[in-house]
């Protein structure tokens, strides 16, 4: 905890420094200025540096690493490359096909490593030996925890304290089963999560980013598996799922929603589990204090079931079952009075979308910068906005586009509401925004617009880096006549 507590406020000035900070340059964002994002730097190296001093310093528990050599290179290597990739994707943006694929293959080594689920618990009858489906299912958990953090981190403190009550979880267990070394991994990164956590909770003063989200989902799944690995129990398998049940809730929630609205998979939105807590006029502390709550009552029908019969089993988990139904439905979820109005909306997305995608061809084929401004000046429209205004260090445009804020139509009456505006990142540049502006009363974008949007600056981004590709090969074959 020390170490996280020294660490945090370091890489903290560190992101300041070098501008690694979080804009919230869209509508899902809920802090109103910019905050540093690299706070999962500081988790991983509070995580390692007691472990490394381990491994240098001949003591008793460092024999427990030389003892169990494959699992723990499986943790430092594997967790140093997820915190490599979230260190890119934090700086860079890696996109979800890069970043899949890179934690596939992490989870592949960590498979060749002994990091195996290799039963499926049957708590009604004999377990299920899953045989050669072990390697897929192993894959597709290690992916799934990495990715249901990730997408969990939603609130300041949210991710930190599930991981907290998880991995106190997984320490609690590995206890029970004698298993040392997943006792000192959860306790160390139970010390790495505390130390920045004080500087976390809400008001924020760091984000933890993708470097904390995703590693704080790897060693989860990993201790998860490793811990519960050599039960004799028929709820193996259960026991991390219950003990991580809310990220892995809200992930499945979040896929069924999507995919029933037609959305892409992976684009975010502001329908999980903590914004329906907020959308209830809860503030931040108390919605986080309401998961943690929900989170200790997972963690704690976990510890139940290492030491329940199959008769016990079967009731917690039916009584667990019938309070996450609750919970949800109490938020709005699994409601079918409301499928009607999901399938317009369906239907609307669909349709916004198919608006976007020809003028994401006449983007790409866009060969000056009045071109792209007429393309924006038409997506103005369809958006129902009345202006647009892009960032003014997009390169490759005329010194006096960026700047111009076009009314379409002409600007109101005086008397007509106040104008909207929302900023949307374009990918591709830091600090390369379009902002749209509406005047029609309202104070926040719906989901399906703002997902046509962002897939239109998408687009957006793909043009004004080809014009740059295009002016600095027109201005280096200038410099090449000059000097000859």
């Amino acid at each position: 905890m020390l170490c996280g507590t020294i660490l945090t406020p370091l890489i903290r000035r560190l992101a300041h420094r070098y501008g690694a900070l979080d804009h919230a340059l869209s509508s899902r964002k809920i802090h109103g200025q910019p905050v540093p994002r690299l706070g999962g730097i500081a988790i991983v190296l509070a995580f390692y540096a007691p472990l490394v001093g381990l491994l240098i310093f001949q003591t008793s528990t460092g024999e427990i690493f030389l003892a169990e050599r494959e699992h723990v290179v499986g943790l430092f290597a594997g967790g140093a490359l997820i915190a490599l990739l979230g260190i890119y994707d934090d700086f860079r943006g890696a996109g979800a096909t890069r970043k899949f694929l890179v934690q596939f293959l992490v989870a592949g080594l960590m498979y060749a490593l002994g990091f195996r689920m290799e039963v499926l618990a049957n708590p009604f009858g004999p377990e299920l030996t899953l045989g050669w489906f072990a390697l897929p299912f192993t894959l597709l958990w290690f992916v799934g925890v990495i990715n249901a953090m990730n997408l969990i981190d939603g609130l300041d403190g949210l991710a930190g304290g599930v991981a907290l009550v998880a991995v106190l979880t997984t320490f609690f267990i590995a206890l029970q089963r004698a298993h040392p070394l997943m006792m000192l991994f959860s306790l160390t990164l139970a010390g790495a999560i505390l130390g920045f956590l004080f500087y976390n909770f809400n008001p924020a003063t760091i984000f933890m980013g993708d470097t904390g989200s995703m590693f704080l989902g790897f060693v989860l799944a990993a201790s998860a598996i490793q811990t519960n690995q050599k039960s004799s129990t028929a709820v193996a398998v259960l026991i991390p799922a219950i003990a991580l049940g809310l990220p892995i809730m809200d992930t499945l929630l979040a896929m069924s929603r999507r995919a029933w609205r037609g959305q892409p998979l992976f684009q975010a939105d502001k329908g999980h589990i903590h914004h329906r807590l907020l959308a209830l006029g809860l503030s931040q502390r108390q919605a986080v204090f309401v998961l943690y709550g929900f989170c200790v009552v997972l963690g704690g029908t976990a510890l139940m079931l290492t030491y329940a019969n199959s008769v016990q089993t079967a009731f917690l988990l039916v009584a667990l079952g019938l309070v996450a139904f609750i919970f949800l439905r109490s938020l709005g979820f699994m409601r079918l009075d409301r499928m009607a109005d999901t399938a317009a909306d369906r239907r609307r997305n669909k349709a916004l979308r198919a608006l976007v995608r020809p003028l994401g061809r006449r983007l790409r084929d866009a060969r000056a910068s009045e071109e792209i401004w007429a393309i924006v000046s038409e997506a103005v429209t369809i958006f129902g906005a009345v202006g647009a205004r892009v960032g003014l260090n997009v390169e490759g445009l005329a010194e006096d586009t960026p700047a111009a804020f076009v009314q379409v139509p002409p600007a109101a009456e005086p008397a007509a509401p106040e104008l909207f505006r929302a900023p949307f990142v374009i990918p591709g540049g830091k600090e390369r925004v379009l902002e749209l502006a509406w005047r029609d009363g309202r104070r926040e974008i719906d989901r399906d617009t703002e997902i046509a949007i962002d897939l239109f600056c998408e687009h957006l981004g793909e043009a004004f880096d080809v014009l740059k590709t295009r002016s600095d090969e027109v201005g280096s074959a200038r410099g090449q006549r000059t000097s000859g």
